[in-house]
């Protein structure tokens, strides 16, 4: 009989030595030889273990010429080479007869003692196993700690690249929020310079604006360099060689120490003028040619790109504003020129007395629409015109001309007011489908005690009563001069007796835009009530200046005013003075 045990760890020497001593039990050798195997293998044992490697033992029966025993052997495992050390041994005798374990009677203190170590030898084994089996555990969960402890960096790893990368998202959200908010800060005062300097008509007052509203926000100064019309420069001292440049080649420039680097501008050298302040010098262009060179300084050392570009464009847009301001102003003044001198002398008739006032509009291109004109008829009656043409500014003045021309012509061969009317109705409309005209006449006769009118479309006339009572003259009027309409416009017949006043007026004079019209109307009756008979016939210019000055204290007069007062004097085979006809301006 053989066994054999491979011994590899502590715990493989303990359980082998443990197996050894109860197959020594088993085969009956004594409690002291069992002892003294056991020791004699675990220290063996130890040795080994301590050189490392497999060992192997083995435990076999053995007869010889001393009787039965048990010899144990230990010998190198894994097929160790020829220069291992030679196997260990021990022999213990076997007695033939095995002791009988069921055997009553008091043990000897040797098989006491055998056992007791056995009993170690089973509990250190049985520890040994239980600590391997803890090892193991601690094994796997140090493996499991570390594994942990991986993942967990690798979490702060991602964690930390997330912050990093949120952090960057951040930054670049801020620095976009920003770019946005800026954008939107340069489009927002863009549109609102671009309103306020497009609100004025008048050149200066556009040129006076663009410094408020640049300084100091975008610039620490403004200066405004404008040519006349020969495209000379104003004297206003020495320019910078960069404004010189710009006026020259019509592009903006950058004159400073360094390069500007700003898109659609070119770099100069810095001014000698001023070298440590850059400057940039944009054009003001026209279709044409430059208004002149807008120069700014930058609040800071440099200017930024885009700040430069929005500069440019209010730039263009100031430029297109003072223009138009120009453009304007010389349409407006040939337009008051040719309407004032279009604007007829006033006859001198027995009996009668002719005051005229025009006010040319003084805000917008409202000019050149209304008129007022007063002749003779061959049969010695005086015909009063007080007329108004849709639209305003040149085009208007010269069909003013033409429609005061006409019916001049008209009246050479006689008619009423309302035949006059009506032929000037046909003359507009084959002559101007799209323009309308509103007009109406008075014609006064020497020998006959009765007005005859007529109104086409136009604010009634005004007529005051010697007594002091003053009413319109509201009966029906014709529709407007040129309208798509087959019209025969009639006449309206009042008796106007000595110290009556008609008063003519175009709608500048009475209509406001919060109002209406017919306020303004009422105005007027009140304004002529407030007159004497006396007053009229003495100083009846001074009566017509009374009466504008409270009609027009309060409007900003945006269109023209005409205003004829035709009085009979209370003495009518009175030769008056001869009658005047002012223009205000």
């Amino acid at each position: 009989m053989t066994r054999t045990w491979d011994i590899t760890t502590v715990t493989d020497a303990a359980r082998a030595r443990v197996a050894a001593a109860r197959l020594a039990a088993a085969h009956g050798v004594t409690a002291p030889d069992r002892t003294r195997l056991t020791a004699a293998l675990g220290a063996h044992l130890s040795q080994c273990l301590a050189k490392g490697g497999t060992w192997r033992l083995g435990v076999e029966a053995v007869t010889g010429p001393g009787g039965s025993a048990l010899r144990a052997v230990v010998t190198p495992g894994g097929g160790r080479d020829a220069d291992a050390p030679s196997p260990w041994q021990m022999t213990v005798p076997r007695p033939e007869a095995a002791p009988d374990p069921d055997a009553s009677g008091p043990a000897d203190d040797g098989s006491a003692l055998a056992e007791a170590l056995l009993g170690a030898d089973e509990d250190t084994a049985a520890v040994l196993e239980r600590l391997g089996e803890q090892e193991q555990l601690v094994a796997f969960h140090r493996e499991e700690l570390h594994q942990t402890n991986q993942g967990v960096l690798a979490l702060h790893a991602e964690l930390d690249a997330a912050g990093r990368a949120q952090r960057e998202l951040f930054a670049a959200e801020r620095e976009a929020r920003t770019e946005a908010e800026n954008a939107r800060r340069r489009l927002m005062f863009l549109a609102d310079a671009s309103a306020v300097l497009t609100a004025s008509l008048n050149p200066d007052e556009i040129v006076s604006r663009l410094p408020r509203l640049l300084v100091p926000e975008y610039a620490r100064s403004v200066d405004v360099w404008l040519f006349d019309g020969d495209h000379e420069e104003q004297p206003r001292g020495p320019r910078p060689a960069a404004a010189v440049v710009a006026a020259r080649t019509g592009r903006p420039q950058y004159a400073a120490a360094d390069p500007g680097g700003l898109p659609g501008v070119d770099d100069q050298p810095p001014s000698s003028l001023d070298p440590g302040r850059p400057l940039l010098c944009i054009p003001l262009p026209t279709r044409r040619a430059p208004l002149g060179v807008l120069t700014l300084s930058p609040r800071g050392e440099r200017w930024d790109a885009d700040d430069a570009v929005m500069l440019i464009e209010l730039t263009r847009r100031a430029s297109i504003a003072i223009d138009n301001a120009r453009r304007f102003e010389h349409s407006r003044d040939i337009a008051e020129t040719l309407q004032r001198a279009l604007l007829t002398d006033l006859p001198t008739t027995p009996g009668l007395h002719l005051a005229a006032r025009y006010l040319p509009a003084t805000h917008g291109l409202n000019i050149g629409g209304d008129w007022y004109d007063a002749f003779r008829q061959p049969d010695g009656s005086l015909i009063a015109v007080m007329g108004d043409v849709t639209g305003h500014g040149l085009h208007a003045a010269v069909m003013m001309s033409q429609l005061r021309t006409a019916l001049r012509a008209y009246a050479v061969d006689g008619g009423t007011p309302g035949q006059l009317l009506t032929r000037l109705h046909l003359f507009l409309h084959h002559l101007q489908p799209d323009l309308y005209a509103t007009a109406v006449i008075a014609r006064f006769h020497p020998d006959e005690p009765t007005l005859t009118w007529a109104a086409a479309g136009h604010p009634p006339p005004v007529l005051r009563t010697p007594d002091g009572r003053v009413r319109t003259l509201d009966a029906k009027p014709g529709a407007m001069l040129g309208i798509p309409l087959d019209q025969e416009i009639g006449d309206h017949h009042v008796r106007l007796e000595p110290g009556s006043t008609l008063a003519l007026y175009t709608d500048g004079l009475v209509e406001r835009r919060a109002q209406g019209i017919d306020p303004g109307i009422e105005r007027l009756v009140a304004a002529l009530g407030t007159f004497r008979s006396g007053e009229l016939d003495g100083d009846l210019d001074g009566s017509a200046d009374r009466i504008l000055h409270p009609m027009l204290s309060d409007s900003e007069r945006d269109d023209d005013v005409c205003l004829l007062l035709c009085h009979v004097h209370t003495r009518a085979a009175e030769i008056p003075r001869p009658a005047r006809a002012r223009l205000l301006s």
